[in-house]
């Protein structure tokens, strides 16, 4: 089955969850994972400045205890925030009570430094139990999914193909998934700035999931 038919099923199946922000404006969504990560997402920072480029990015909760700074100055460029768990828990592998524990965890953390609090959540793995995001949804959550991953964190990849997978399948209210984590880097480092500049050539605009 290929990715625009899978994608389509998904989006039927799972119709709570967003996928996608469809508009006439030529408008992305840039997303980043797991950070934050020292050096790795002020490098990401870095680009999407160069290119005046927003995005969002879904943190983990540990590495925001971490990397106060680093989380406060992507809050400062004007990028939006989302609770990625505090723990990147596998939400098929977690029992409900634990998992919905897990990102309240994140939002106190994130309180913590920032009060300002947008209720977007990813699940890490894409992987969430039925359970666990009618309990989200209930607390007003956004669950954002994505129809481009580029899989930068697959080393067994080559850095073009990840590369092909996002220029290939990009069109207007695509949400893009990167991840500004270390074992992500080699293919990200190749492909953020090459898919910025494509997308700036064909006049599509980044923006912020709010």
């Amino acid at each position: 089955m290929n990715w625009v038919k899978a994608h389509w099923i998904f989006k039927k199946l799972f119709s709570n969850y967003v996928w996608d922000i469809p508009n006439n404006e030529n408008k992305v969504y840039l997303t980043f994972d797991d950070g934050p990560t020292p050096e790795i997402t002020e490098w990401v920072l870095s680009n999407l400045k160069e290119y005046n480029a927003k995005a969002t990015f879904f943190c983990i909760g540990d590495n925001v205890r971490k990397y106060p700074d680093i989380f406060q100055k992507v809050i400062n460029e004007g990028h939006s925030i989302g609770n990625h768990t505090f723990n990147h828990l596998n939400g098929w592998k977690t029992n409900t009570s634990d998992y919905i524990k897990n990102v309240k965890l994140y939002e106190t953390e994130h309180c913590k430094l920032n009060t300002e609090y947008c209720k977007l959540f990813r699940p890490p793995y894409g992987k969430i139990k039925p359970s666990q995001s009618k309990i989200l949804r209930k607390f007003g959550y956004k669950i954002i999914m994505w129809d481009i991953i580029s899989y930068d964190f697959d080393n067994t990849i080559s850095m073009e193909k990840c590369l092909e997978n996002v220029l290939k399948n990009v069109k207007s209210g695509s949400i893009i998934v990167f991840h500004d984590s270390k074992k992500a880097f080699t293919n990200l480092e190749y492909v953020l700035p090459r898919t910025l500049e494509f997308l700036k050539k064909k006049g599509f605009v980044c923006e912020k999931i709010d």
